[in-house]
């Protein structure tokens, strides 16, 4: 029965595919910064400010999702090496001819290099723009006449994830499966967000991100209302970072959590490119027992083990760049599972996960851990 769902639903999105309306340019779309953006033509030349926003295309030109981008900040290299490897697979030959133009959050680039890829939009993170103005690059494009189109995973997760995809699947002619995804996307979060307002008692929460990955020493770095924090908040839980950072992310120290006790510790990890690294690794082609090994090391740090919630057992883990994701719905639905174990017994999200791939893309499908729960 699940297999003959899968291949209807999939013959209607299909269907839906070829008899949706195109996108007619000249086009006038307004991005998640604000500003509106004429489009004459549609883009075939495209530079990505965030690499992990390749995931974003391939939701939307599923065929390739590296056919349009000239230039691109590969950071997901050194955040999850086995993601790109994944990739690879399928479209090494795309890969190795597009410019890692190393554009980050602090504006760092070769503005010329980029310019001299003749994009016909530069798509960015909203978090970048203060960097990326700051350093020049906005004047720089825009003498160029090259728009930058702001979106957003990261500040306003829950609220801007769906607009943003739909905003790319406006300005890239690609309207018809930029709807797919959201629709499933918010019935998704609809599901979860129905179960847990009829809960009265607000967990209160730590996320520790990034946890262990420069080493022993650190801890404990976090999120604000923005990212993780955002993501928390979404499932009617309190995040503890809100409480103590002025901006979007920062460091709360080991007594301030302890102080705070938490009901719930939750740790994100993935394969950082960092000898210091203790952190529990979650992502493509991670084993179980790598997984809970590392949860092992984060545990023997120094004062650990007396927070409450990891002496009570509910200590848990999660694939660190859900935080800034088009997937995020997936990080989301494992924050439900962890925080409100009775009330999502037989929620899945890895077969969230899943699905989205098998749906909406063609990225390889793979074995991964993207969640768990620390076993000792």
């Amino acid at each position: 029965m699940k297999i003959v769902n899968h291949l209807l639903s999939t013959i209607i999105i299909t269907f839906v595919s070829f008899s949706g309306l195109a996108t007619t340019y000249p086009v006038t779309l307004t991005d998640i910064d604000g500003q509106k953006i004429t489009l004459q033509q549609e883009p075939k030349r495209v530079v990505l400010q965030d690499g992990r926003d390749i995931l974003t295309l391939a939701l939307l030109d599923r065929d390739n999702p590296f056919n349009r981008v000239v230039a691109w900040n590969n950071n997901l290299k050194k955040t999850d090496p086995k993601t790109v490897e994944l990739l690879g697979q399928k479209w090494q030959s795309d890969m190795q001819k597009i410019p890692d133009m190393g554009f980050n959050d602090k504006g760092e680039v070769n503005t010329e290099l980029v310019i001299a890829q003749k994009p016909d939009v530069l798509i960015a993170q909203l978090r970048a723009k203060p960097a990326l103005e700051g350093s020049g690059v906005v004047s720089r494009l825009k003498e160029a006449n090259i728009p930058i189109l702001y979106i957003d995973t990261f500040l306003q997760p829950v609220k801007n994830t769906t607009a943003s995809i739909d905003i790319l699947g406006q300005a890239l002619n690609k309207e018809t499966e930029a709807k797919a995804y959201t629709d499933f996307y918010q019935s998704h979060l609809t599901a979860v967000q129905q179960t847990t307002a009829k809960i009265k008692q607000q967990p209160q929460v730590f996320i520790e991100a990034k946890a262990g990955a420069n080493g022993s020493d650190s801890c404990c770095f976090t999120h604000n209302n923005a990212g993780w924090g955002g993501m928390v908040q979404a499932t009617g839980a309190k995040n503890i970072g809100s409480q103590f950072l002025p901006g979007a992310s920062g460091t709360v120290s080991l007594e301030q959590v302890l102080t705070s006790k938490p009901d719930v510790y939750i740790v994100t990890g993935s394969r950082w490119i960092n000898k210091n690294s203790i952190a529990a690794p979650f992502g493509y082609g991670v084993t179980e027992k790598e997984n809970q090994s590392g949860f092992e090391r984060l545990e023997n740090r120094i004062g650990f083990n007396q927070i409450s919630a990891v002496k009570n057992g509910r200590l848990y883990g999660v694939y660190h760049n859900f935080y800034n994701h088009p997937y995020n719905i997936v990080g989301i639905e494992y924050l439900a599972k962890f925080i409100y174990p009775e009330q999502f017994t037989t929620l899945k999200p890895e077969d969230t996960y899943n699905q989205i791939i098998t749906t909406f893309t063609t990225i390889p499908v793979a074995d991964a851990i993207w969640g768990s729960q620390a076993k000792h």
